[in-house]
């Protein structure tokens, strides 16, 4: 079995070629990515749902719109808290109640007390559900292109207009990459 480079804590940014629809236009951040596998969260895809009506004491420390996110078609009757933690890439100890993924990005303990992390947490999304794929299954979709991968930031996880996150995404990329931003819903209009 060939070794696998670790994508954890990139971005997928979904090209305009793939036809899943569970994924049409997805920006998925990637939280775990192995030889057993890849687990990631679709970071714009609002439902409208909000987070206290189903975790209550976390609703005040989402981030707008304060609703929960369909992480992914894969256990949607269960619950991901991904936050950033400013100043979380340092070599301090990371507060209790957060898991480091990549940087400033970490999970969420939603059994925790919010008031344990409320003070630490920079931003915090909750998805219900999650994209997953089994081993070699994701590196055979990026063999297929069906998806561009790029460097995460921080800032991608609770975007203020996820509706508009795949274009920013790619907006912000060098070279012909950044033209695919401008690549229209429906091209057959064109």
């Amino acid at each position: 079995m060939t070794e696998v480079s670790s994508l954890t804590g990139r971005l997928l940014v979904a090209t305009p070629a793939l036809a899943d629809p569970n994924f049409d236009r997805a920006v998925v951040l990637l939280l775990d990515h192995d030889e057993e596998g890849s687990l990631g969260v679709v970071l714009n895809r609002p439902t409208p749902v909000g987070v206290g009506d189903i975790l209550e004491g976390w609703a005040g420390l989402a981030g707008e719109p304060g609703v929960v996110f369909q992480g992914g078609p894969v256990s949607l009757d269960s619950a991901l808290g991904v936050a950033v933690v400013p100043g979380g890439t340092g070599g301090g100890a990371a507060p209790l109640g957060w898991r480091r993924v990549y940087g400033a990005i970490g999970l969420v303990d939603l059994e925790a007390p919010p008031e344990l992390l409320a003070a630490a947490l920079g931003s915090l999304r909750i998805f219900a559900g999650y994209a997953g794929w089994g081993p070699g299954q994701l590196e055979d979709e990026l063999l297929e292109g069906a998806w561009y991968v790029v460097e995460s930031e921080p800032g991608d996880i609770a975007y203020p207009v996820p509706e508009r996150l795949w274009r920013e995404v790619l907006r912000r990329q060098r070279g012909e990459l950044a033209m695919v931003a401008t690549y229209p819903d429906d091209p057959s209009l064109n």
